[in-house]
């Protein structure tokens, strides 16, 4: 493969890391590794919750690589999750932080949604949105707002 052949994974390289680094600027952490732990597993939070059609829309719109991440381990036909309250959602975010527990889940998952509101279109978004239950919306702030404290 040639060097040309490479520029469309050096790209999604690229933006992956750009998230990421946005994230970790968001959480004020100074912890990449962590602010990708927390992303990826908001976007496993979302996928389960959606329905097939719209987390694949939701995916086609990541970076390959988080794309990639998106998908780890899915089962497509134990998805959306059966209980779909704010409390199974973060439970399932605050799992990949057993060791290192978030000291504000709700303010971590709603920097996520917040970084995802600006990278993602707003119609993906707003589908999105519509299709989780009211109690997890309340988590997702819509409009830009300024970096969030979230602790370490």
């Amino acid at each position: 493969m040639g060097a040309v052949g490479l520029e469309g994974l050096e790209r999604t390289v690229h933006l992956a890391h750009a998230w990421i680094n946005d994230l970790n600027e968001r959480l004020a952490w100074n912890d990449k590794a962590r602010a990708y732990r927390l992303l990826k597993a908001v976007l496993h939070a979302l996928r389960d919750w959606l329905e097939l059609d719209e987390s694949a829309n939701l995916a086609a719109q990541l970076p390959g690589l988080l794309r990639g991440a998106y998908y780890e381990q899915w089962r497509p036909a134990t998805t959306p999750a059966r209980k779909r309250s704010r409390q199974a959602f973060l439970a399932h975010v605050e799992k990949e932080f057993a060791r290192d527990p978030l000291q504000n889940p709700v303010a971590c998952v709603s920097a996520v949604f917040q970084m995802l509101s600006e990278k993602i279109t707003p119609g993906e978004i707003e589908d999105v949105w519509h299709a989780l239950p009211e109690d997890i919306r309340d988590m997702w702030p819509l409009m830009k707002s300024a970096t969030v404290d979230v602790g370490h």
